[in-house]
């Protein structure tokens, strides 16, 4: 084959197709210029789902008339001079390609004022050749219209979706930096119609309301945390684990206030809901990590999506810690409704700061034992009444009685038992007296074969003796049962089936606590009950258990009352 220099119009093609893959990629490179000019107000126009017109317009510095022409020469920036500024970038904008990858692929319009001009400038393109160029009477900022987007690009353009579908990913777009940029109005019109418009008042619960409604913004909690040495801020907004959904697309985090994907930040944020939501859902979150620009390289992709941190461990523990300790402040315990209407009972979920977080088990040793920690006042203070069905301990309070699951609430106390032990590398390990031989199957070999060093820090003491052989010599103490490879085995098969979507540590945990706590249908005497509400009332999270299910229900004496006629 031989080899040759491509044309002008070819490679510029090809570079394009890198930056501009539909309608919002043009949007989301036009409103980054937006931001970095300094605009207080953003508008987005729309036709023909953006194929036959993409307008961003904003009242932020413009553009010189010397260098409007600059605008459209691949690799001309403002944003940075040389090569040690691409260590530091503080810009969403930098790369000087948007621009003209845009106007290759379509028919442009520009009109740009500086403040300190008299006139503005206006330029048009076909293709990304100069048409038309002259001075014009403007207001200060920048108006760009792109027109026939891939008309010259056949090949792109059958890939792009129906008007509505370019449509709606333009409004999660726009919707993305109402969040990041709450001081920004902006503004979007489909086909002359007004679709969203952000306050711009700087209110971060204002802006969350613009997007996703104001019943939604009231419930969420505000997220703050500074890292000590001052190197990493955490803050915006989470929802409680009571307020979830099915997928993550309500889920958006920033870097710098830079709009991201990072598998690191998702991970953290997973496990920092462990044990608060049910499987298969999904948090509400809206998360800033503010980093010095030279800690994180958004030059990665030409899109700048992706991102990489320069200590991804540490981001990853802050982000954990921030989300976690914010969600346990704000741990819910379930409230009995009773319908006056149908007669059902409802159960819903409030806050109580009677028992704020004292310790989350992912700290490290170090850092846990310089934190105090203290009983449960609401729990210390119920007295127990009995079981019913033998799965529920009743107990009375000060404000009502408080229905326990037995399972769910010794599960809870037997799972920061084993996270405190591994934190202290102190694991509970009862020896047997007498070598287990067991023969395990082929989906339990792999496994071990990865994981034996986790089993081990948890109180398994296992070893490989050959082949499909393995010895176990201890489990955790906290095992009751009476056929300790059958639990090996059961334990095995549950975390198998959580450690694809969940922490391997966590998954093991939860589910040793799972297998080793009292089950639904065990008769507990009054000091078994008395022991676990004790035990309960002082761990850290005592309102629901690592799978996250609710350890307790709450029906007040009000509510007992007006079901008796007495209200």
């Amino acid at each position: 084959m031989t080899i040759r220099v491509l044309p002008d119009t070819v490679a510029a093609k090809i570079a394009a197709g890198e930056i501009v893959e539909r309608p919002v990629s043009v949007v989301k490179e036009l409103i980054e210029n937006s931001i970095d000019a300094k605009a207080s107000t953003i508008s987005v126009e729309l036709k023909g789902g953006g194929i036959e017109l993409i307008r961003v317009s904003d009242n932020g510095e413009g553009i010189d008339p010397d260098e409007i022409i600059l605008v459209f020469e691949r690799h001309a920036t403002s944003k940075i001079i040389n090569e040690d500024d691409l260590d530091s970038i503080a810009t969403l904008g930098f790369r000087g390609e948007a621009m003209p990858s845009i106007s290759t692929v379509s028919r442009m319009h520009v009109v740009s004022r500086r403040a300190s001009r008299e006139y503005g400038w206006t330029m048009k393109l076909n293709w990304g050749e100069i048409t038309h160029s002259e001075p014009i009477g403007y207001s200060q900022g920048t108006s760009v219209s792109v027109f026939d987007l891939f008309e010259n690009v056949p090949a792109r353009r059958k890939f792009v979706k129906s008007p509505a579908a370019e449509n709606e990913r333009v409004k999660t777009l726009i919707s993305k930096y109402v969040l990041a940029y709450p001081e920004i109005t902006f503004e979007l019109y489909v086909q002359d119609k007004e679709i969203l418009k952000s306050p711009g008042t700087n209110n971060i619960d204002e802006a969350i309301a613009s997007i996703y409604g104001t019943k939604l913004s009231d419930q969420m909690l505000p997220l703050s945390w500074e890292d000590p040495s001052g190197m990493c801020h955490v803050s915006g907004r989470i929802s409680p684990p009571s307020l979830s959904k099915t997928n993550r697309n309500h889920i958006t985090f920033f870097v710098n206030r830079r709009w991201v994907s990072s598998r690191t930040l998702s991970v953290a944020l997973d496990d920092s809901y462990h044990g608060l939501l049910q499987q298969g859902r999904r948090a509400i979150c809206i998360v800033n990590i503010t980093v010095p620009f030279h800690d994180v390289d958004v030059n990665v992709h030409p899109t700048k999506r992706e991102i990489k941190f320069s200590n991804e461990s540490h981001i990853f523990s802050a982000v954990q810690r921030s989300v976690r300790g914010a969600l346990i402040n704000s741990s819910p315990i379930p409230q009995v409704q009773l319908n006056p209407n149908t007669g059902r009972t409802d159960v819903q979920a409030h806050s109580t700061n009677e028992n704020p977080i004292k310790f989350n088990y992912l700290l490290e040793a170090r850092e846990r034992q310089a934190l105090i920690k203290q009983p449960g006042s609401l729990l210390s203070n119920l007295r127990i009444l009995g079981q019913i069905n033998q799965t529920f301990i009743v107990t009375e309070g000060d404000s009502g009685l408080f229905i326990l699951d037995q399972h769910a609430a010794h599960e809870c106390v037997l799972f920061e038992k084993l996270c405190l032990a591994k934190i202290e590398q102190t694991p509970l390990v009862q020896i047997l007296i007498e070598p287990v031989t067991l023969e395990m199957k082929p989906s339990h070999i792999e496994f071990l074969e990865n994981n034996l060093g986790q089993l081990n820090d948890y109180g398994f003491l296992l070893e490989h003796f050959g082949g499909s052989t393995y010895l176990l010599r201890g489990v955790p103490s906290i095992f009751k049962g009476s056929d300790p490879g059958i639990y090996l085995a059961e334990i095995i098969d549950m975390t198998i089936g959580e450690t694809n979507s969940r922490n391997p540590e966590q998954v093991f945990a939860a589910s040793i606590a799972c297998h080793s706590a009292v089950r639904a249908g065990m008769t507990l005497t009054l000091a078994e009950m008395t022991e676990t509400l004790n035990l309960l009332s002082n761990i850290s999270n005592p309102h629901t258990c690592p799978h996250g299910r609710p350890t307790m229900m709450h029906l007040t004496y009000y509510q007992l009352e007006r079901q008796f006629g007495r209200k």
